[in-house]
């Protein structure tokens, strides 16, 4: 079977098949996979800022964000672009490529438009590679983005259609998928990825990777999160994932979508070093350095930069960036 840019689809029974494999066999196809597209050493280093936190409409079970929930979280207004374009200059000096710059809104007003462009703009103007995650976006607020040279655009699936309910009831997998496609339409990247602990199966999990892997195209960045259980809210109590299953999940994104960058994402505080060695070895290629992830602990880069050594990692280079309109 072979992925969504291609004449056959991958099958729900095909993609379990190779979960299923015992996990030697897994990771050296995964790992074949990998030097065939990318170095296999390399690492994407990404930088994650919370330009507007809290307070948003949206009920997912696994955010701090949330309005739902009493997490505790302060709501704050938007960022000023100044501060957002000094953030990025630090993040760049730290040796981060990519900036994704994230919003709690379950999609963006008209009013402030104008600033999210704006720190595009600036932050492109950095030589750094741009990426916003700010809910839902229509074909015009998609296109305003596209002109103003954003390179991607997040928004996750989170978990299978069928699971999804279970975590989310103010939007629907199909709103998810609309907004993708009116990202792409545009001429945007696509990062879309989900999150594994939030009580899901092993069906929901591959699932998921078979969505992002038939679309009409595969998606650019596939970030795979571990659960955060954050106090407050409605998966608090959630139960850890066993680490093997997680690795398992990163071999079969590997395999599925050979030429995405697949992000070890969120929960790496909660992952041993060895743990992360064998993600990057079934094929992850790409992780957020930094102190937070928007309101979540993530690894110091000293830690990072130790982890790398021992590994013998180091940074991906940036690619030539095409000029904004």
């Amino acid at each position: 079977m072979s992925s969504g840019s291609d004449v056959t689809a991958w099958t729900l029974a095909a993609a379990t098949k190779i979960y299923n494999l015992p996990f030697n066999d897994l990771l050296f196809r995964a790992q074949s996979i990998h030097r065939t597209h990318f170095d296999p050493n390399a690492v994407q280093m990404s930088r994650l800022l919370s330009i507007k936190t809290g307070g948003c409409a949206e009920d997912c079970g696994y955010c701090s964000q949330s309005a739902h929930y009493p997490t505790g979280l302060k709501a704050s207004k938007l960022m000023e672009v100044e501060r957002v374009i000094a953030e990025a200059r630090k993040a760049k000096d730290g040796g981060a490529t990519r900036y994704c710059m994230g919003a709690a809104w379950r999609s963006p007003k008209e009013r402030d438009m104008e600033a999210i462009v704006a720190m595009v703009r600036g932050v492109r103007a950095l030589g750094m590679e741009t990426c916003m995650t700010l809910g839902m976006l229509s074909p015009a607020q998609t296109e305003r983005l596209a002109e103003a040279g954003l390179d991607y655009y997040n928004h996750n699936v989170d978990t299978s259609e069928r699971f999804y309910n279970e975590i989310i009831t103010t939007r629907t997998f199909a709103d998810r998928l609309e907004t993708l496609a009116n990202v792409r339409e545009a001429g945007i990247k696509v990062c879309a990825g989900g999150i594994l602990g939030m009580g899901e199966g092993v069906d929901d999990r591959i699932s998921m990777l078979v969505t992002l892997a038939n679309l009409p195209a595969a998606p650019e960045s596939v970030p795979i999160n571990m659960l955060i259980p954050i106090p407050g809210s409605k998966l608090a109590d959630s139960l850890p994932v066993d680490p093997i299953d997680f690795v398992r999940m990163i071999a079969l994104a590997r395999i599925l979508m050979p030429k995405s960058h697949v992000r070890l994402s969120a929960g790496r505080t909660d992952m041993s070093d060895e743990m992360q060695a064998l993600c990057f070895f079934a094929g992850a290629n790409s992780i957020f350095v930094g102190e937070t992830l928007l309101t979540a602990d993530n690894p110091g880069e000293h830690h990072d930069a130790a982890l790398f050594r021992r590994l013998g990692l180091k940074p991906m280079a940036l690619e030539p960036m095409e000029p904004a309109e």
